[in-house]
């Protein structure tokens, strides 16, 4: 991700060493082998009663996706996806979930249709794996929004691993190359075998395994559809 972290070197430090250790009590080694086989019929009929029938055509909608994406380039998987995910409505954690900070899974995203940046992520994320997209090439990353003032998660894709990476985003929802966002400020990037301190130009120092990220952890002990939470509001 293009850009500098505006504080000193000793700041700096301070920043990445409180990073790493607020992730460390707060996500796994999340590693989902792409191209699953899905049990559509259960997860269509678990998210119609959990959260209503228009969750079953959302996520018929999302099994399509995944049909039309096969065979394409990854770009144009990157860009189906994105479109798709990017539909979605933009809520706050504490008023969707009553919860500061919430990472739902892809199938309470779909189901609730809607959620705040790091759900769009991980669901872009996720469905990429699905599609066969390897994850060396994708990091979920952390940045500063400028645009907004505010911390923000988009996802990269890597065409190599020294490539200025891509970023899918749902507030520029055309995806760019890092280089033509100045609005962000990378902070931390993982996929899921890895965890990286970004500095510049989308290149990051290697901190460890992602296996230290708790929330993470927690997001892959509720993967599936077996347990599904329920939203604090209601979104249709």
């Amino acid at each position: 991700m293009n850009g500098r972290l505006c504080c000193s070197k000793l700041a700096c430090r301070k920043v990445c060493q409180f990073i790493v250790m607020a992730l460390t009590l707060a996500i796994s080694c999340l590693y989902a082998s792409p191209t699953q086989n899905l049990d559509r019929g259960h997860i269509t009929s678990t998210l119609e009663s959990k959260y209503g029938e228009r969750a079953g055509k959302r996520v018929k909608a999302w099994f399509r996706v995944l049909d039309e994406a096969q065979g394409l380039s990854e770009r144009d998987k990157m860009t189906k996806v994105n479109n798709f995910f990017n539909l979605f409505r933009f809520v706050d954690d504490i008023k969707l979930w009553g919860d500061s900070n919430y990472w739902s899974t892809p199938m309470e995203f779909i189901g609730v249709n809607g959620g705040d940046c790091e759900d769009f992520s991980i669901a872009k994320y996720f469905t990429l794996l699905q599609l066969g997209v390897p994850e060396d090439k994708m990091r979920i990353t952390m940045v500063k929004a400028t645009s907004v003032n505010q911390y923000h998660m988009v996802l990269a894709y890597y065409e190599t691993p020294s490539a200025i990476p891509l970023v899918l985003d749902n507030l520029d929802t055309r995806i760019k190359p890092a280089t033509q966002r100045k609005d962000l400020i990378p902070v931390y990037s993982f996929n899921g075998r890895q965890l990286w301190l970004n500095k510049e130009k989308g290149r990051g120092v290697l901190a460890g395994s992602s296996k230290k990220l708790a929330k993470w952890n927690d997001l892959k002990y509720r993967l599936g559809v077996e347990r599904l939470r329920q939203p604090k509001l209601r979104l249709e």
